[in-house]
């Protein structure tokens, strides 16, 4: 049997495969197929993608939530009734598919087992933070292993319209950028504000009795005359001062209520790198699955379709380039350019680029930064991340407690000498750090050449894409981007 994931219908429509023996065969994005940023339908060449990966005739189909309690909440909302049937979710794919029947999962629930099913963990505490699944928006599960099977019970939990993950989206908003899209912006702003709001978004928006519910539905955000003359960047760093702030609580909450002293946490409020550093004051045992929000949990339906712990080793599940990663050409255009894409094996599954779809560039020069914000044709104030060999991080990061690596650029830490390594980072001096262990792959060897020619251990890394694009996926998307942008890709 192969176990088929499919995450649609509302944003960051995905696809994943599980086989019989717990191997992860495929798992990607719609949108790297259609090109549509945040694809919410599942797009027909990522089908034919995922089942050309499949190892066995026998399917199963697995979906990411249950859609007729997702309509009943929609209902209670006020907005509105739509008939939730497979051909209007899944669109042509179903057809595509042979119309097979779907089994179908909670939606929190996916996102626990997406996290605890690919951890090393025999028991875990899981929280979920979210904007909003089918009702929940925060849960807290017990997971373990009962003779090889996975099991969970939620043991705590908020419900719409009480949501963490909203708040976000609502500021996000209230700053002119796109909610569900742009929120990892907001967390970049927030390093150039000061906190001037929060007692204002604590008094106007937090129940005082309890500060995990709020006093109105942000799930259309807020009205124009909340904090009508603040400053954005002020808003920003409030917002998410007040956001870490509601996840320490839900973290004392999971030590209260969970068994187990291993913390899993997913959903897509997990993607907070900058929040993501306090972890290691409640849990010193941390893992956070590297796509943990809606499209991961594709993944998640996948491995509750199959029931027990699944064969994890890296986030590179999706499209292909074959060939060897290019680490020679790569070299020769840093030492002659600075600033190089690479396009080689398979795409990684999740949001961050981690060395086969990225830019990459050298991370010492002063014009650096602003030459691929120039290229991204993103904001003068972005940061870039680092990718760093492992053994060297603490020599040039403090890394926050019980975060002794950082594999898919989870949190973020500061940097030692900010002066050395002007492009990678942030205002505050932070950087959202990539560790890469000794595992021979090919960022890891082009890492250790880099650091033999140079005596720097670590590039700068961002994904290779335009703003408001979708990562590259394929080779046609590659040269697309070599042609319009003049910046060499290696493949």
């Amino acid at each position: 049997m192969n176990y088929i994931g499919i995450s649609a219908g509302f944003h960051d429509a995905a696809v994943s495969v599980v086989n019989q023996a717990g191997d992860i065969l495929f798992a990607a994005h719609s949108e790297r197929y259609s090109k549509k940023k945040h694809d919410k339908d599942v797009c027909e060449k990522l089908i034919l993608d995922a089942l050309s990966h499949t190892d066995s005739d026998l399917l199963q189909y697995h979906y990411y939530e249950r859609p007729w309690v997702k309509a009943a909440r929609q209902i209670r909302s006020g907005e509105g009734f739509r008939w939730p049937t497979w051909d209007r979710l899944l669109g042509s794919a179903y057809t595509t598919l042979g119309c097979p029947k779907i089994h179908t999962h909670g939606h929190h629930l996916c996102h626990a087992a997406a996290g605890f099913q690919t951890s090393i963990f025999e028991d875990a505490t899981v929280v979920v933070i979210d904007a909003i699944g089918e009702f929940d928006t925060i849960t807290i599960w017990d997971a373990w292993y009962e003779q090889g099977r996975a099991r969970y019970k939620k043991v705590w939990s908020r419900q719409y319209p009480h949501s963490i993950g909203l708040f976000y989206s609502a500021m996000t908003h209230r700053v002119g950028l796109k909610p569900m899209d742009e929120e990892y912006i907001l967390m970049g702003m927030a390093a150039y504000g000061q906190p001037n709001y929060i007692k204002e978004m604590q008094q106007q928006l937090l129940n005082p009795k309890d500060n995990l519910q709020f006093l109105q539905n942000l799930h259309i955000g807020v009205d124009k005359e909340f904090l009508p003359n603040a400053d954005p960047m002020d808003i920003a760093c409030s917002a998410q001062l007040l956001v870490e702030q509601l996840i320490r609580n839900v973290m004392h909450t999971a030590r209260q209520h969970g068994r187990s002293r291993n913390l899993v946490y997913g959903g897509g409020v997990a993607l907070n790198c900058l929040a993501n550093r306090l972890l290691g004051n409640f849990y010193e045992n941390i893992w956070i699955m590297p796509n943990p929000g809606d499209a991961g949990n594709s993944l998640g339906a996948a491995c509750l379709g199959y029931g027990k712990k699944v064969n994890w080793s890296d986030c590179f599940l999706g499209y292909n380039i074959p060939g060897d990663y290019p680490v020679n050409s790569i070299l020769d255009v840093l030492l002659t350019d600075k600033i190089v894409g690479v396009a080689s094996g398979r795409a990684e599954f999740g949001p961050r680029a981690l060395g086969n779809r990225s830019l990459l560039a050298d991370p010492r020069g002063q014009s650096i930064k602003g030459r691929v914000n120039e290229i991204k044709r993103r904001q003068k104030f972005r940061p870039f991340a680092p990718v760093i060999l492992e053994e060297y991080a603490d020599q040039y990061f403090d890394m926050p407690k019980h975060w002794t690596e950082s594999r898919y650029m989870q949190v973020i830490s500061k940097c030692k000498y900010p002066d050395k390594f002007p492009a990678i980072v942030h205002h505050d001096w932070t950087s959202r750090v990539q560790t890469v262990p000794a595992d021979g792959s090919g960022i890891r060897r082009l890492l250790e050449k880099w650091h033999v020619m140079t005596g720097c251990p670590m590039l700068l890394n961002t994904s290779l894409n335009i703003r408001g694009e979708p990562m590259v996926n394929d080779l046609g998307d590659a040269t697309r981007f070599q042609r319009l942008y003049g910046i060499k890709v290696c493949s």
